[in-house]
Order: C-alpha cells, then sequence, then structure tokens
C-alpha cells in the first residue's frame, strides 16, 4: 500500500496545487504593499497684498476681540514702479484681445474672483467700522523706510483743478520730487488728513514744505466714484481753487475711476471713509504712510521724515553732474579756438 505522504505529492503532481496554507499565499501580499505615487508638495501660498501686521476691525471683529490699531511694520505697495496711463479705469483693448480675454479660462477665474471680492463686501462695512478709533487702520511707522525696501505708490489717473476735463497722470507729478500725497473721499476724511498736513495742526510741516519749493510739493488725491458726488465737486471747483495758491492746482487730483480692490489692499487703502497720508520720495516709492487722524508721535515722524528724504533729494543733485549738450559743447570749442588764435 502506498504511503499517505506519497499519495498527497501524487495528488499534488496531477492537480497542479500545493501544500502551502493559504497564510503563506497571502504574505507576499502583505510583505510588498503597492508603492503610492508620491504626494505633490502644494504651492506656496502668495504674498499677502497688504504686508502691514494688523488686521483690519472686521476681522478682528469676527473673533470677539477689541480692534487696536497697530504700528506699520513693513512696507506697503507695488513691487514695480509706476507707468502713465495705468489704472486709467478705460479699456484700451482691440477687438482681437477682448476676444482672446474672453474665451481665457484664467482671465475669467480671475474676473470671476474679482467679481466675488465686490459683492461679498458689505454696503455699510466702513461705516460700522469708524466706530473702531474713528476708522483708524494703523499707526504710522516710526521711521521712514529705506529705500531698498520701499514699495512703489500706483499711478493714478484723473483731473486735476489746473487741466480742466483733460485727464493726467499722478506719475508725472510725483517723479521727481519728494511728496506728500494726501488722500481722502468725504470731508471727513479731508479733516482726517488735515491733523497730518493741515497749516494749522502741524505747522513744522508746512514750513518744511515752503521752505523747500524746489524739491518737495504737496499732492492731494481727491476719490469720487460716485457720479453725484463727482458731478458736485466739478460743479464747485471754483471754490477749491480759491482755497489753494495757482500752483498748486496741477497737484489737487479729482479721480473717479480705475481704483481696484487689488489697490487699495496694496496700497493699505482699507476704509473709503478715512483719510490717509504718504510720504513718496522722487522715485515714487511710499516711506511712510499714516491712516485716519494723527495720534501722538505721527505728526513728528512725518516731518522728521520729510525732511530726511529732502536732505536725500539735495545730496543725490549735487552728486548728479549736468551733461552737456551739443551746442554747450560747440561754444566752448569755439571760444577755445578764438582764444588760441587771440594767443
Amino acid at each position: 500500500m502506498l504511503s499517505t505522504s506519497l499519495l498527497r505529492s501524487l495528488r499534488s503532481v496531477a492537480l497542479g496545487t500545493t501544500d502551502t496554507c493559504l497564510q503563506c499565499q497571502s504574505r507576499s501580499f502583505r510583505t510588498a504593499p503597492r508603492r503610492l505615487a508620491e504626494a505633490v508638495k502644494p504651492p506656496p501660498p502668495a504674498p499677502r497684498p497688504f504686508t502691514s501686521q494688523p488686521q483690519s476691525p472686521a476681522q478682528k471683529g469676527k473673533n470677539g476681540e477689541e480692534f487696536v490699531p497697530q504700528p506699520l511694520g513693513r512696507p506697503i505697495g507695488f513691487s514695480k514702479p509706476p507707468r502713465r496711463g495705468e489704472n486709467s479705469g478705460e479699456d484700451a483693448r482691440s477687438w482681437r484681445q477682448r476676444r482672446a480675454e474672453f474665451v481665457d479660462w484664467g482671465k475669467h477665474l480671475e474676473r470671476r474672483k474679482e467679481l466675488t471680492r465686490q459683492v461679498a463686501k458689505p454696503y455699510f462695512r466702513d461705516f460700522s467700522n469708524m466706530r473702531h478709533h474713528k476708522g483708524k487702520s494703523f499707526l504710522a511707522n516710526p521711521r521712514i523706510f529705506k529705500r531698498d525696501a520701499a514699495l512703489f505708490f500706483p499711478n493714478l489717473r484723473g483731473t486735476t483743478l489746473a487741466s480742466g476735463r483733460e485727464a493726467k497722470d499722478t506719475t508725472e507729478v510725483l517723479e521727481g520730487r519728494v511728496s506728500v500725497v494726501s488722500i481722502f473721499s468725504s470731508t471727513w476724511a479731508e479733516n482726517q488728513k488735515n491733523t497730518f498736513v493741515g497749516e494749522t495742526q502741524n505747522p513744522e510741516l508746512e514750513e518744511a514744505l515752503k521752505g523747500n519749493e524746489d524739491v518737495a510739493q504737496r499732492v492731494e488725491i481727491n476719490i469720487e466714484e460716485n457720479a453725484l458726488k463727482l458731478a458736485l465737486v466739478r460743479l464747485f471747483q471754483y471754490r477749491l481753487r480759491a482755497q489753494r495758491p495757482k500752483g498748486d492746482w496741477r497737484r489737487y487730483f479729482i479721480v473717479s475711476r480705475g481704483i481696484s480692490e487689488s489697490i487699495r489692499e496694496t496700497i493699505g487703502l482699507l476704509n473709503s471713509k478715512v483719510g490717509y497720508v504718504y510720504l513718496v520720495d522722487p522715485e515714487c516709492r511710499i516711506r511712510w504712510a499714516g491712516s485716519g487722524p494723527a495720534e501722538g508721535e505721527e505728526k513728528q515722524s512725518l516731518v522728521k521724515g520729510l525732511k530726511k528724504l529732502i536732505e536725500e533729494a539735495k545730496q543725490g543733485g549735487q552728486k548728479k553732474k549736468p551733461v552737456k549738450g551739443l551746442p554747450a559743447i560747440e561754444e566752448e570749442l569755439e571760444a577755445q579756438v578764438v582764444a588760441a588764435g587771440a594767443s
């Protein structure tokens, strides 16, 4: 009689089975797991457009905390210098460009994001935020930002008291001079910015501006996006002219469009009902910024910053040697020839 082990061997050969148990058969599946694709690292988050540390009153209110303005710790503005004609609010694209952007899904998403941001903004948000420190968004930086770290003030386009209905660019006025720029859109905001730059509220600033008119100036930007208010401002322009010297008419801008939410967030215009003041150098870099009514030593820091930039501008002008033009060179050579012939 055949042994039991021999019979098992013959059966396994005939049926093609093995004596390994199910646990051994499935061991390979447990010891060699399937390798998944490596997880793709998410892209780094986009930088915050408004680079200061303090939050807006609306964001603080969600957590039930009392909003307290904090000093502006980082430069605000754009990374690229402004160009004339930008932010005019006019669509200068050709029909072909409009069609190409209409079918561009990326442009569509950007437009959708901008519209969502505008719709999500509560209508009375700026009014409700006025109860927090009179709408003050942040405290001014105690010292001016260094030139290499400072960012640029955007170009805005609007009419001036001297140009009538002809549109002008702010960059044309800001380039080459130290500017104290005030932005406001109501009488309340205008009174707030006057606490920084008013002749009676800050006489030391007025003295510095009048004593250095060759390198320093005052620029006012009145933002009126409401059509009815814009018509009233244009109707009473003669009053605005009577309140200012004729030389300052071209430095008073009335801007009605072109200021998007992105521009507001980038330069810190967090509340349209509040006045803002910027100290801009001859390269259109924002070196100092203040919001709301002046508090503490903010006026002194503005005056110190202005004097510092005036000093830098004068030293820079002395270092630059004027380049002689061709007529001047010809006159100099002719004088040398005459002197040589006379000798």
